[in-house]
Formats: C-alpha cells, structure tokens, sequence
C-alpha cells in the first residue's frame, strides 16, 4: 500500500473485532510514526498504548464517569459558537454518521448511547492517549497532530485501523488513574486502533470534503 491509497482508505472507524494487536506492532507503529515534522525537532509527543484487563478497568471507569457527566475539559475541542461554514460541516457529520445506523434526530437515547461507545473505544483493543507538555502553544500542538497522522497512516499500511478521540478530554481524570502521565502534561485526546470490523453499517460512512477551489488558490503557475 502506498501513501496514496493509506489517504483514501483511513476513516474513523467506529466498530472493531475484538482480536488483539501484538505488542510488537504497537511498538513499531509509535516507533516509526516518530519520523513526523516538528518545529526545530523538539518531538513534543508523548503516547501511553494500554490494552488487556488495564484497558477493560479503564473503560469500566470511563463509562461510569460518563454516567457522571465526564469532567470538564482543560481546552475547548470545538470553538465556542461555530460559525459558517463550520457549523455546517459538523451538523453534517454528525448526520451522516447516524444515518448509517438508523439513528433519527429525535431520537436522543439512542444517539447519547451511540456517543458513549466511545468510551469503550469502539471496541477495538487497544487504546492510545496523547499527552503534551502545558508549557508549549499552538505550533506543539500542530506537531502533536503531524504525529497521530502518521501513525494513522503507518496503521492502515499494517492493515490496521484507527479512530482519533478527542472525546477522551471529557475522561482526563479516568485516564489519569489508568497510566502514568508525564509530569506537567496534559491528555490531548486518545485513539482507538485495532482491526475495522468490515461488516458494521457506520464503518461505510466517508465524511464530505470541499472542493480544491473552495479552500486552495493559486499564484504564478
């Protein structure tokens, strides 16, 4: 598989089989996905992969929190009033995700239960959570996503599948209670990985992309 066909291939995935990923893997997916840019090399990235019975009492602990409500953030996941096109882009989204399971607007229920799989990472078996230094600003934060991305992509090339969770900044304190966290760094978000079960309805859903014109320009060519 080449870069190319990585792109069009990685979705959120949403459902996984339960089969479990080698060690071995995991360790030479975060170890290659450390060749991502940053700005002037300071790798501000630090990961903590957890499966088997520490994930099963994590995510014990992370749907009773959601039971409670979660915990406040310590950022905003999305700008406070989105504004156009934005606001557009995610009441989309989040449509098109629920129609691939039949889940109606007026259907609150089954809509909170459907988000609160995400506290169960979808089912995949092994969960990983990003974490960055509270010291550094937006450039490491962008670094920070260099980083998930190729590890994205260096997981579809094994076969693999991902679903990156910002979701996890509601759980920070379940999280904290279930890995050590580098002294002075926050939770940034986590990431299901695991193996797309091919046969679940929202594993269809690809999410709508805008035009090149709508968001490139061009000069001097």
């Amino acid at each position: 598989m080449d870069v190319s066909e990585a792109v069009a291939r990685r979705i959120s995935v949403r459902a996984f089989r339960p089969d479990p990923v080698p060690e071995a893997a995991v360790r030479e997916l975060l170890e290659k996905a450390a060749r991502a840019p940053s700005g002037g090399n300071l790798q501000p990235w630090r990961v903590h992969a957890i499966s088997g019975q520490p994930l099963a009492r994590l995510k014990q602990v992370a749907m009773a929190s959601i039971a409670q409500g979660g915990d406040e953030t310590e950022y905003d996941v999305y700008p406070p009033d989105l504004w156009e096109p934005l606001r557009t882009r995610r009441y989309q989204c989040g449509e098109d995700l629920y129609a691939t399971i039949e889940i109606p607007r007026e259907n609150k229920p089954a809509r909170l239960l459907q988000l609160a799989k995400n506290a169960e990472l979808f089912g995949a078996p092994v969960g990983l959570f990003f974490f960055i230094d509270r010291r550094v600003g937006p450039p490491q934060w962008a670094d920070i996503g260099m980083y998930m991305q190729t590890l994205m992509l260096l997981a579809e090339e094994r076969g693999l599948a991902t679903c990156a969770q910002e979701f996890w900044a509601r759980l920070h304190r379940a999280v904290a209670d279930a890995m050590p966290v580098p002294e002075g760094h926050m939770l940034f978000c986590g990431m299901a990985l695991g193996w797309r079960d091919e046969s679940a309805p929202i594993n269809t859903l690809r999410t709508r992309r805008d035009a090149l014109e709508d968001f490139a320009g061009f000069s001097g060519f």
